[in-house]
């Protein structure tokens, strides 16, 4: 299964329909200090990278808000370094990429993108934001789905297959920590289309 099929099954319909609340961005903070345990407890340093994605509205007013969103984003990029960079699929779904080694500044950013889509009236196209992490040359991802209001890990492992073993580890420290999805049929993959490339990519 390829990203754009993985997006569909976690953010189509069925998600749609299992969706728990609405779109809720001060969730996010809770990665503020998983961050922490991440690197203290696990041994999995910040990767340095996020990101945000949600799917468009062919609207003069969504466009709007997109430059909104690039705006707060550009005075951030002066602020605190933040850059970032969108990536649109043949599908129509949307991705901001965020870059930088401090990951205080990275979740303030993507919080600050997301909060821009729920104030003007956008939340419900909000999909997920997705947090890098690497150890050892291998990576892990903390993916919040914003439908369904909660957390899981993502570990993947080359040939499209995924480290359990290491996920449930990150779910049994991070528990707690972080509203971890516990429902594990909702923590879906979300595949590269390039062999070691990120969700995004």
């Amino acid at each position: 299964m390829g990203l754009l099929d993985s997006i569909r099954s976690v953010f189509g319909l069925s998600a749609e329909a299992d969706a728990t609340r609405k779109a809720d961005p001060e969730d996010l903070f809770g990665m503020s200090t998983a961050y922490l345990t991440m690197e203290a407890d696990l041994g999995y340093e910040p990767g340095g990278v996020a990101a945000l994605c949600f799917s468009s509205v062919d609207s003069t007013d969504f466009a709007d808000t997109l430059a909104e969103v690039e705006a707060i984003l550009e005075a951030g990029e002066e602020e605190t370094g933040t850059t970032f960079r969108r990536r649109e699929d043949s599908h129509g779904y949307n991705w901001v990429i965020l870059e930088d080694s401090d990951p205080e500044d990275l979740l303030t950013s993507v919080h600050f993108a997301a909060d821009e889509f729920v104030e003007q009236g956008y939340g419900s196209r909000l999909l997920a934001a997705v947090f890098a992490f690497e150890k050892g040359g291998d990576r892990a991802y903390w993916i919040y789905s914003f439908r369904r209001g909660a957390y899981y890990p993502f570990v993947p492992k080359r040939g499209h297959e995924r480290d359990q073993r290491a996920e449930f580890k990150l779910q049994s420290v991070l528990d707690g920590e972080l509203e971890v999805e516990g429902d594990e049929q909702y923590w879906y993959p979300l595949w590269p289309d390039r062999s070691g490339g990120h969700p995004w990519e």
